[in-house]
This record gives C-alpha cells, structure tokens and sequence, in this order.
C-alpha cells in the first residue's frame, strides 16, 4: 500500500513553482497536511503571485506554528517572499535570487475613478504593512527591506547570507557525470 503524506518519513516536502496565485488552493492544502507544529520543507521557484496569496500562505505557516525549512532553489520574488520570511530555516545558493519590488496593480475590469482611489489607497498601506511584516519575519529593520522593495532591487543568495537572512548552501556536483576530456 502506497504510504500516504502524513505516512511519509522525514518532513513533508512541498513546491512552491511558478505563479504562487495559480497553485494557491493546491499550496493551500498541501500546508493543511501538516499537522499544526509539524515540520515541513519548502522549495521555493516562483516569481510569486498576488499578494493576497503571500499572506494567505504566510498566516498559514504562522497561525499553525509550522516549523518549516524554506530553500530557495532559483527565484523567490515579489509574493513568494513573504512564506519564505515566515520559515524558521532559511536557506539560498549562490544562484538563488529574491526580487524585492512595489506592489503592482493591476485589473481587467472596467473600474470607476472612486474605486480605483479606494484601491489606490488600500494597496499603498497594504505594502507598508507588509514590508513590515516582511521586516519582522527576516528579524530585520524595515528599512533594509524598503530600500530593496523601493530600488525593484534583485538580491542573490549570497547577498541575503552575508545580510543574516538565509544560509548560503554550495551546490555540489555528486559525480553523476564525468567531465568531458579535452582533445
């Protein structure tokens, strides 16, 4: 019989791909799976998502005290930030890279000037609100978050280690491949 993800040994390890808004119900449940204080992995490749989206997974993580080891294993921009904030372990290689960035905004509907306002308000205290959280969540000052979301700023994996944000691990070759020999 198939052992089923609560059977399975060691941490449950879970993907977050792609756009973060598309797979939400998915990541969603898939975090339901463990069960509240439990332990999970993270591997993060996404451009992220919207926010909402962020958050959602973000109270997720906290609000059932996951302890979850988060890696980044190529990008985790814009959205995706916000989980990989809330992991106890963070982790990056010396190719991941973080885009910090304004939230943008956008609809496909035909939207009237007030309503456009209201969200225009709305979205400018959502994103200091979460820069804050994101302050809180990496344990450092807002303002290092806020120059990197304010400059579009793309931060490699070895930039956030040697900020004390994330744990640089190499990426080693297991020797699957020999070398090609030069002629």
């Amino acid at each position: 019989m198939p052992k089923s993800e609560r059977e399975h040994e060691g941490p449950l390890e879970i993907a977050l791909v792609g756009d973060l808004t598309d797979n939400q119900a998915e990541l969603c449940d898939k975090l339901l799976t463990v069960e509240p204080g439990g332990e999970c992995i993270l591997y993060f490749d996404s451009l992220g998502g919207s926010p909402y989206c962020g958050v959602a997974l973000t109270s997720l993580i906290l609000l059932r005290g996951l302890r979850v080891t988060g890696i980044v294993a190529g990008e985790c921009s814009s959205a995706a930030l916000w989980p990989f904030a809330a992991c106890q372990k963070r982790m990056v290689t010396p190719l991941s890279v973080l885009l910090f960035h304004s939230m943008k905004w956008q609809s496909e509907d035909n939207v009237g000037l007030i309503e456009a306002a209201e969200w225009a308000r709305h979205f400018g205290q959502l994103e200091k609100d979460m820069d804050v959280l994101l302050g809180e969540l990496f344990a450092t000052a807002t303002e290092k978050i806020s120059q990197w979301t304010k400059a579009g700023r793309y931060v490699t994996g070895p930039e956030l280690a040697d900020e004390g944000l994330a744990e640089l691990i190499p990426l080693k070759p297991l020797g699957i491949f020999k070398p090609r020999k030069k002629k």
